[in-house]
């Protein structure tokens, strides 16, 4: 008996057509809520909830406090409200970088000791040798954080509120002047500083 030779034809695998791109929903229908690329730092200082009673129950909206700055002598704070976290966060950080203004640093410290108040809020920065570390606690850390300051003493001596204390921070840094700013309003000369 003669073998037969049974040939079987396969068909080329047909690819399955690509899944896709999940949607996340996003703001008006774009696709915004992916990652995005950060540049500096950016903090949270606080979340808020609030609650709205309506004929169904509660409806809930948040507003968020954020900083942002390049740690780098710039920095700005935003706030921001929606009906998401996620949505009140980008807001808030969108608003902070629009906000950004430089602070005049002297190495990793501020040239000298400075107060600043906004509302009940009130901040007392001193600057610190190297090492010390940022002393200062809530709001003001975040604030010293993203502006670049490595050393420096804090006191928070008015309102605990997270924006007035953040903003009295802000308004301390931003009256910081460097040495030689402040001897030319004077109306003296700079001298060179002689080795010992």
């Amino acid at each position: 008996m003669a073998e037969e030779t049974v040939v079987i034809e396969t068909e080329a695998p047909v690819e399955a057509p690509a899944a896709p791109a999940p949607s996340y929903g996003g703001f008006r229908g774009r696709d915004d809520r992916g990652p995005r690329e950060v540049d500096g730092v950016e903090k949270v200082v606080h979340i808020n909830r609030c609650a709205k009673v309506v004929k169904g129950g509660r409806r809930f909206s948040f507003s968020a406090l954020v900083v942002s700055g390049d740690a780098a002598g710039k920095v700005g704070w935003g706030f921001g409200k929606a009906n998401e976290v996620s949505d009140a966060i980008k807001k808030a950080t969108e608003a902070s970088r629009r906000n950004r203004f430089s602070v005049n640093l002297k190495d990793s410290t501020i040239p000298h000791e400075v107060t600043g108040a906004h509302g009940g809020g009130f901040i007392m920065l001193k600057p610190a040798t190297p090492g010390t570390g940022i002393i200062a606690g809530g709001g003001a850390r975040a604030v010293l954080e993203a502006a670049g300051v490595k050393d420096v003493i804090g006191k928070s001596l008015g309102s605990s509120n997270h924006a007035n204390v953040v903003k009295a921070t802000l308004a301390a840094l931003g009256a910081l002047r460097p040495a030689d700013e402040i001897l030319r309003s004077r109306g003296k000369e700079i001298k060179e500083r002689k080795a010992l």
